[in-house]
């Protein structure tokens, strides 16, 4: 596994190579794009990008849950999480990059 991580830059980066926009557009048109798609998520709604995935929002409710340590029971307050499902196509392609270990 790789051990390096995409950032905001990085994709600045990109849209700047591969678009021709000023590194400043370039940097303002990421971060336009992810405030779109948090604001989606905070206001509830679903976020479907064709060919990548969707990223939606589900409420998960009280429950009881154990310290590992100690072995005490905690309870786990409701809150909103969320969740990523990849598109078929880019299971694939992850699958087919997976490398011998």
């Amino acid at each position: 596994m790789s051990e390096k991580t995409l950032t905001r830059m990085d994709l600045s980066e990109a849209v700047f190579r591969d678009v021709g926009l000023s590194r400043n557009e370039s940097a303002q048109l990421v971060e336009s794009v992810l405030q779109h798609i948090s604001d989606a998520l905070v206001a509830g709604e679903t976020v479907k990008i064709s060919s990548f995935g969707t990223f939606s929002v589900r409420d998960k409710g009280q429950r009881i849950g154990r310290n590992p340590k100690t072995g005490e029971e905690v309870p786990i307050s409701p809150r909103r999480v969320i969740s990523f499902r990849p598109s078929h196509i880019m299971k694939q392609r992850v699958a087919g990059a997976a490398g011998p270990d």
